[in-house]
């Protein structure tokens, strides 16, 4: 089986980058949803890559795309990964980007409970457990209902949308968590980003439709979005992404996720003028703590 490092320099450089681009993300999303609905924004952004990785994919003669020991896993990987870019588009309709951002990036939590059971180097120790625990009380805080909100039904958006966005955190685990215990942990990068972003097309795309969410407006602004999103989250960013899980610990790369939610909050303060609740800001710097916590893990690199 293929050994994952520890993280180097070089890793460690492209997990700050990686951050930057996936807090930008959600942010350039909502700036362009007067002009393309976000769901029908991911839904072709999904559908573009997938046509990108195409050439890497026939370049490789060792893929079958449509193997049986592949396909089911594939499968299973594409629909948590359109869970999790449906949920947050919902949560952007609700809630603040910032909020959205927080709460998607507890990934990395569930990832460590799912992975504890199964490999001997991604076991959790006592302080990492702490460390789950602290984010969780940094969850509960920021969901905890505000009295400066304006009205009850405004409040229960706002819940609601936060929700959401921990579900799409919740979806993008099971979607790790299945890479890593099928086949696919050692197939190429590009098989499963293929896998997954056919998925997202299909499903967002008629998800879209039957909830009529298909506005598209043909703008500068709009093709200047969607080429960000292809070229750049979904194709490059994603890439990258998997060769990095397949290279390197998961638990060491979890650490640099609290990157992700701190870029998402400054790009959300600067570019769309959020504001942020003291509440909400003591909530993350809970959570953020707690992943740093359970993410610095000392042991053997992960042989599994």
């Amino acid at each position: 089986m293929e050994e994952r490092k520890n993280l180097d320099a070089r890793a460690s450089a492209l997990m700050v980058l990686l951050c930057m681009v996936l807090g930008l993300q959600q942010v350039v999303l909502k700036i362009a949803a007067s002009d393309i609905t976000p769901i029908m924004q991911i839904a072709l952004r999904s559908g573009l890559s997938a046509i990108l990785v195409l050439p890497l994919l026939w370049r490789d003669h060792s893929i079958h795309l449509f193997s049986y020991k592949h396909i089911k896993a594939g499968a299973l990987v594409a629909l948590f990964f359109s869970l999790e870019f449906y949920f947050v588009t919902q949560a952007l309709k609700l809630t603040s980007t910032s909020h959205t951002v927080v709460l998607l990036y507890t990934a990395p939590i569930f990832v460590a409970l799912g992975l504890h059971w199964k490999f001997p180097t991604e076991r959790l120790n006592p302080s990492q457990w702490g460390g789950i625990a602290l984010a969780f009380i940094g969850m509960i805080i920021t969901f905890y209902p505000t009295t400066t909100a304006i009205n009850t039904s405004t409040l229960t958006q706002i819940l609601l949308g936060d929700l959401y966005a921990l579900l799409a955190g919740i979806a993008w685990a099971l979607s790790t968590i299945i890479v890593r215990l099928s086949s696919l942990a050692q197939a190429p990068a590009t098989q499963t980003l293929f896998y997954q972003l056919t998925g997202c097309f299909i499903l967002l795309i008629l998800i879209a439709f039957v909830t009529d969410q298909t506005t598209i407006h043909l703008t500068t602004l709009m093709v200047l979005s969607l080429s960000f999103q292809t070229l750049i989250v979904s194709f490059a960013s994603l890439l990258l992404w998997f060769w990095l899980l397949r290279n390197y610990l998961a638990s060491r790369l979890g650490v640099f996720s609290f990157l992700t939610p701190l870029f998402g909050v400054l790009f959300s303060v600067l570019l769309l003028d959020e504001t942020l609740e003291m509440k909400f800001i003591f909530g993350s710097i809970l959570v953020l703590s707690g992943i740093v916590v359970m993410s610095l893990k000392q042991g053997q690199p992960n042989k599994s």
